[in-house]
């Protein structure tokens, strides 16, 4: 009895293992589009399909024709792929590897790494595609995420489990700012840090990689990355695989992530392109007619749960410095801080050249940041459109023509402006100049100085690319003194 018991089990074993496989047929090749015909059993839409020679090339079923035909996306190249080759069914969405043994790794969207060290032997895979976090799941508190650089903290603060945008064109320091925003948080942050590269380029993810390494802060850090010379299905999918992590680390591990992108409208644009080889009607300038829902179903993954919280700076990039572009328009939608840099203040040395007067947060309320903290930031911010308005004057007429209390303003204005530049630790060998760490009380305590006048005596120059206020004073000596001091030497010869 018992060997017939063992025998049956060896045959299902042996029938399991040689089970045949959902195959189906390559019909048609449209560059990323590869059409598949099945007979039998249709795989759902999001369903992942390995095809080619050795089996190299990887779909997902993106729309289902008919009974038997269905419409996909490559997210490898599909050099060599042609008509009649056989399709298999892997049954099984997109996965992204999870767990503690993805921490210090590289990885590309499939979940190979690509650091160039062993393989991961055993590790947990989840499915890319997951859903928001229920109403009743998430959290209503409300905490400053502080992050060390002064304009930011005081004038557009940064929201724990909330989503930071950093607008901008090309060229006005979105990366640079993000890599400072990673090297100040990293190594502080006692959560997890997850970076996700998305159609940006190659040489950007390297320098990161190493940078990270050396400043000892890997330990704590998992890297995706779909760069720009991958296919538009890579690049779609590379946000939702760092997401899969991200929750992971927050729902299961109970720790909190921060989770930086660069570059959010590469996910827009990659979507756009999927779009249009799917033959979609296209929108506004091109746009696909899906985007408002495509973003959400990523943003809204970003969220602060009971568990844990998943906070997300994203760097977008603007086309033109169009803020009205469309891409623009509904990523600002999902942000709790809009931070816009200006090419205006970068052209004036003004770095990081944030506009003050655009950006915006919606935590900078007296309920949240305190009533001193508020009224300091409204004051600033009346400060500096107070001078943007005497700018027309100013060129016009001189600053002669100004009335005292102008005068005062404008001084105040310039010098706030300068005490707002930094230098930072990621540019220190660009520009010779160490970098500063700035906790949100030195900076409003500078701000606060700055506007009761107490350094009116001092050069400008004296405050640019300064940390707290005090090294003002071992920078330069108040216009005044030096004057006494000539007279005082004059007077003893």
């Amino acid at each position: 009895m018992t060997d017939l018991h063992t025998s049956v089990k060896e045959a299902e074993e042996i029938t399991t293992e040689t089970a045949p496989l959902n195959t189906g047929t390559v019909i048609s090749i449209r560059g990323s589009v590869v059409d598949v015909r099945f007979d039998h059993q249709l795989p759902p839409i999001r369903t992942l399909l390995h095809t080619g020679t050795k089996k190299q090339i990887a779909i997902e079923v993106f729309s289902q024709l008919d009974a038997h035909r269905i419409r996909c996306i490559a997210l490898t190249p599909t050099q060599g792929l042609a008509r009649g080759m056989l399709v298999e069914d892997t049954g099984k969405p997109l996965q992204a590897p999870v767990g503690k043994e993805v921490l210090s790794r590289m990885f590309d969207v499939f979940g190979n790494t690509i650091d160039q060290k062993a393989p991961l032997k055993e590790v947990q895979w989840r499915s890319v595609h997951n859903e928001p976090p229920a109403l009743e799941r998430r959290s209503t508190k409300t905490q400053v995420f502080e992050t060390g650089i002064k304009v930011i903290d005081v004038l557009m603060p940064l929201e724990r489990g909330g989503k930071a945008g950093l607008f901008g064109g090309a060229g006005v320091g979105k990366t640079v700012l993000l890599t400072e925003m990673i090297h100040n948080m990293v190594g502080q942050h006692a959560g997890v840090s997850i970076f996700c590269g998305i159609g940006e380029r190659c040489r950007e993810g390297e320098e990161l990689y190493r940078e990270m390494r050396d400043a000892g802060v890997l330990d704590n850090m998992v890297m995706m990355f779909g760069q720009m010379n991958e296919p538009p299905g890579a690049r779609f999918r590379v946000g939702h695989a760092a997401l899969t992590m991200a929750e992971y680390f927050r729902d299961d591990e109970h720790r909190d992530v921060l989770l930086l992108v660069d570059n959010i409208f590469r996910f827009i644009q990659a979507g756009m392109e999927v779009s249009g080889l799917m033959g979609q009607m296209p929108a506004r300038l091109g746009y696909q007619p899906t985007m408002g829902t495509e973003l959400s179903q990523l943003e809204e993954r970003i969220a602060n749960t009971g568990s844990g919280a998943i906070t997300s700076i994203q760097a977008v990039y603007v086309p033109a410095d169009d803020f009205t572009d469309p891409a623009a328009v509904h990523t600002f939608s999902h942000l709790s801080a809009s931070i816009v840099l200006s090419r205006k203040r970068a052209s004036e040395g003004l770095y990081p050249a944030i506009d003050p007067l655009q950006s915006s947060s919606k935590m900078a309320t007296p309920s949240i940041i305190g009533r001193r903290h508020y009224d300091l930031a409204q004051d600033i911010r009346r400060t500096l459109a107070q001078y943007a308005e005497l700018k027309d004057i100013i060129a016009m007429l001189g600053m002669e023509q100004l009335s005292p209390e102008d005068h005062k303003v404008v001084g105040r204005a310039r010098r706030l402006e300068r005490f707002l530049t930094q230098p930072f630790f990621t540019t220190e060998q660009f520009t010779g100049m160490s970098g500063k760490l700035v906790s949100l009380d030195d900076a409003l305590d500078g701000c606060e100085r700055i506007l009761k006048d107490e350094f009116e005596d001092y050069p400008e120059s004296a405050l640019y690319m300064i940390g707290a206020i005090d090294e003002a004073h071992k920078k330069h000596k108040p216009l005044g003194a030096k004057e006494d001091q000539h007279a005082t030497s004059a007077h003893d010869a």
